[in-house]
């Protein structure tokens, strides 16, 4: 099993943030979209695009793609590991009202959770990996309105209603897992319908010594991995919401730490490697 470089995740992480606020229809999304696919392609991936539109509730049309990477392409079994790529348009919860109406940065929410998967694809182009790794970069997760849950979680909702015939035997999402002060719980929808894979991934991260595997039960929150969940997929989100920069103009990358994300990184490529 390769080593997982923190650094060079890191480095993943202010590379995205470099690009400025990545929320879609504007040019730093399109260019992220550029990077992520030339990140794949050189990381020796199977890569495809699927383009869809997001319609809001508002009424507003997105034109968003999830961008795909697969590794081992021979084998039947199949694993997804899953992240959204997009940034809130507003920072709604930033605790000054004249800039809640800017966009965020999104070094946490957003840039952390590919910055562990684009260390993980660098890996797997260099090491074939035991069974088939799919690296799913999602869209359009992140731009409802607060309260109006249809809007949020667009790319994956699109993705698991176009799976023709695809079915991986677990889906592992990564969001907000840069935080300085990591602290990933059981989130709540993860543990009530796959907690037979949450447990092998938190026994995973016990065995490692890696503290920031909270053995507590989380909220449940609505992100990538309720469409699987929905759909009879096993699935589960790491995550730790308890974030204070969370959607307001402080989430940038001095608020994570390469740590962090060495803590998700080497669990999730321990685990890949123990389904020999």
């Amino acid at each position: 099993m390769p080593e997982f470089d923190e650094d060079s995740s890191f480095r993943f992480l202010t590379e995205q943030c470099e690009l400025g606020p990545r929320y879609p229809g504007s040019p730093e999304h399109r260019r992220l979209q550029r990077y992520l696919v030339d990140r794949l392609t050189e990381f020796g991936a199977n890569v495809s695009l699927q383009s869809f539109d997001g319609v809001l509730t508002t009424g507003d049309t997105l034109h968003l793609i999830n961008i795909i990477g697969n590794y081992n392409t021979g084998a039947r079994k199949r694993l997804l590991l899953g992240a959204h790529y997009d940034t809130r348009p507003r920072a709604d919860r930033d605790p000054d009202p004249e800039n809640r109406d800017l966009p965020i940065l999104g070094a946490n929410d957003g840039a952390s959770g590919v910055a562990v998967l684009l260390e993980i694809a660098r890996l797997l182009g260099g090491s074939k990996p035991p069974v088939g790794v799919d690296i799913v970069f999602f869209d359009g997760e992140d731009y409802g309105e607060e309260g109006v849950a249809q809007d949020y979680i667009l790319g994956s909702t699109y993705f698991v209603r176009h799976l023709k015939g695809y079915e991986p035997f677990a889906v592992i999402i990564v969001d907000m897992i840069g935080d300085r002060d990591l602290s990933i719980p059981k989130e709540g929808f993860s543990k009530a319908a796959s907690s037979d894979l949450l447990e092998e991934i938190f026994s995973i991260a016990g065995r490692l010594g890696i503290e920031a595997f909270d053995e507590t039960e989380g909220a449940a929150i609505i992100d990538d991995h309720l469409p699987f969940i929905q759909a009879g997929i096993r699935a589960v989100d790491l995550i730790d919401f308890d974030y204070p920069y969370w959607h307001t103009l402080e989430d940038t990358p001095d608020k994570c730490a390469s740590e962090s994300l060495g803590c998700v990184g080497r669990t999730l490529m321990t685990y890949i490697w123990a389904q020999r």
